[in-house]
């Protein structure tokens, strides 16, 4: 419901409906089965499976399958099977970007957990980042941060390369020639995610046009907050209301720097059919899903059996990007931890 609400596609929940039986994750817990619904459940995974274990006629039949009910434009193309890779490989960067843009880290990016139609799914154990660090992680089973927030574009990327060797036998009769176009169509992840990203970045700065230093600015913001173990979402929501003495980051000499040059920047640019204002409050939520507010939400359910908790945090969530005075307690940040932040798995 969260990245919907974000306006990042997903897959939705439709019910939870308690077992009766207790799980053993930290402690014993209340078992239930979450049923989900999405446009598909097509993933790279199936691909995989036909691949390895069927026919290429097995294979054949779920990629026509996958563009008659996905994609039904490419069917007349030249080439349907290099134009559903190269869809995919769109989609997925316009995906994984927005990720980025609002700090989510999805946890376990397995082949297996990338939907073929560019749909967030299998994100159990998600969080988003408080203070900036490229390198966070949450879930309890990735050790060496494979999928850290920085690394989400690269492992993505690696995801749809598995995708593109399913489909050498459709893309071409000549193994070497079928190589080549999917080494083409990969190659284009790059540039597409890049372009969505700092396209998103330019949108939570309040920049319309195109300027030569846009890149810097972005970049030196970043810079910075991580420097100063910044917070992320509130960094970006104190610029949006005009009120950055309310960061730590605003006694920091070079943030100062930079907000000049930035609000130097906005002042240039004529005003067009949005204003900054309008477009950094369209681009930057006023809250997220704080690891500590579901955790009070959790415990307040499971153990006083009180889901009040949970309906005013999720009543907050669902208008992210409206900034109300209900909403400015679940804005503060989690209080000091010796040990990370972790997630898990089926919670």
């Amino acid at each position: 419901m969260v990245p919907r609400a974000l306006g990042i596609p997903t897959t939705r929940s439709l019910a939870v409906v308690t077992t009766g039986e207790l799980v053993t994750r930290e402690r014993d817990l209340p078992g239930a089965i979450l049923t989900r619904v999405a446009s598909s459940h097509l993933r790279v995974g199936i691909f995989q499976y036909a691949a390895q274990w069927g026919t290429i006629e097995d294979l054949r039949t779920l990629a026509d399958y996958t563009l008659e009910r996905h994609f039904p434009d490419l069917t007349t193309d030249d080439n349907p099977y290099f134009s559903l890779l190269q869809e995919v490989v769109k989609k997925q960067a316009f995906l994984v970007a927005q990720w980025q843009i609002v700090g989510f880290i999805h946890g376990v990016m397995n082949t297996d957990n990338m939907s073929i139609i560019g749909e967030t799914i299998d994100y159990g154990p998600c969080a988003f980042m408080d203070e900036y660090d490229p390198a966070t992680v949450f879930s309890f089973i990735d050790i060496h941060g494979r999928y850290a927030y920085k690394n989400q574009p690269a492992i993505a990327e690696w995801n749809l390369a598995r995708f593109a060797e399913t489909l050498l036998p459709l893309l071409h009769d000549n193994q070497k020639q079928a190589i080549e176009m999917a080494q083409d169509a990969i190659s284009e992840f790059p540039d597409l995610f890049d372009h969505n990203w700092f396209f998103g970045m330019k949108a939570k700065l309040g920049m319309v046009n195109h300027e030569d230093e846009d890149q810097y600015l972005v970049e030196e913001l970043l810079r910075i907050m991580h420097k100063h173990c910044a917070d992320y979402t509130n960094t970006f929501r104190a610029l949006t209301i005009n009120r950055p003495e309310e960061l730590d980051l605003f006694c920091v000499e070079e943030f100062t720097a930079w907000c000049k040059l930035w609000r130097d920047r906005l002042n240039r640019q004529s005003e067009n059919k949005i204003s900054p204002v309008q477009l950094m409050s369209n681009n930057n939520p006023q809250v997220i899903p704080r690891n500590y507010l579901v955790e009070e939400a959790l415990e307040a359910a499971v153990d006083r059996g009180d889901y009040s908790v949970m309906e005013k945090l999720l009543a907050a969530l669902l208008k992210p990007y409206v900034r109300t005075a209900e909403q400015d307690k679940f804005t503060l940040l989690p209080p000091p931890s010796v040990t990370p932040y972790r997630t898990y798995c089926g919670t």
